[in-house]
C-alpha cells in the first residue's frame, strides 16, 4: 500500500512539475499582445518627429502631395496607437494586464479581438515611417 502511495504521489508530483514548466516556458497571449505593443511603443517619438519635418513641405506643396499624405498617415497610425490604449485598459483591468490574473471567457474573447487591433496598429506605424522616411530620402 505504501509503494502503491509513493508512485501516485511522484506521478503527480511530475505532473504538475511538467505543468509549471511550460507555463514558464510559453508566453501568454496577453504577454504576446504587450510585446507587440512595446516593440512599437517606442517608434512613437519617430512619428513625432516625421511629422515635424514632413509638414514644412506639405504646406508648400499642398494637401494632395504625397509628402501631405505621408504626414496624415503618420498622424493616423499615431492617433490608432492611443485609441488602441485607451479602449485596451478600459476592458482590462490592471492586475490582467501585468499580473496574470485570470480572465473570464468574454475578456479572453477580448484578448483575441485586441490582439487583432494591435498587430493592425502596427502595420500602420511601420509602413507609415516607412513611407515618410522614403519620401523623405531618411533609408
Amino acid at each position: 500500500m505504501k509503494k502503491y502511495f509513493i508512485r501516485i504521489l511522484s506521478c503527480f508530483l511530475l505532473f504538475i512539475s511538467c505543468k509549471e514548466e511550460k507555463k514558464e516556458t510559453s508566453p501568454s497571449q496577453m504577454e504576446q499582445v504587450m510585446a507587440i505593443h512595446d516593440e512599437v511603443m517606442p517608434k512613437m517619438g519617430q512619428l513625432g518627429k516625421l511629422v515635424g519635418q514632413l509638414k514644412p513641405m506639405a504646406d508648400s506643396l499642398g494637401k494632395d502631395s504625397p509628402q501631405a499624405k505621408a504626414m496624415r498617415d503618420l498622424q493616423d497610425a499615431n492617433k490608432s496607437m492611443m485609441d488602441w490604449m485607451q479602449g485596451f485598459g478600459d476592458r482590462f483591468e490592471p492586475e490582467e494586464i501585468m499580473d496574470g490574473k485570470e480572465l473570464s471567457e468574454e475578456k479572453k474573447q477580448w484578448l483575441k479581438e485586441e490582439e487583432e487591433k494591435v498587430k493592425e496598429v502596427k502595420e500602420k506605424i511601420n509602413s507609415s515611417i516607412a513611407n515618410a522616411e522614403a519620401l523623405l530620402g531618411n533609408n
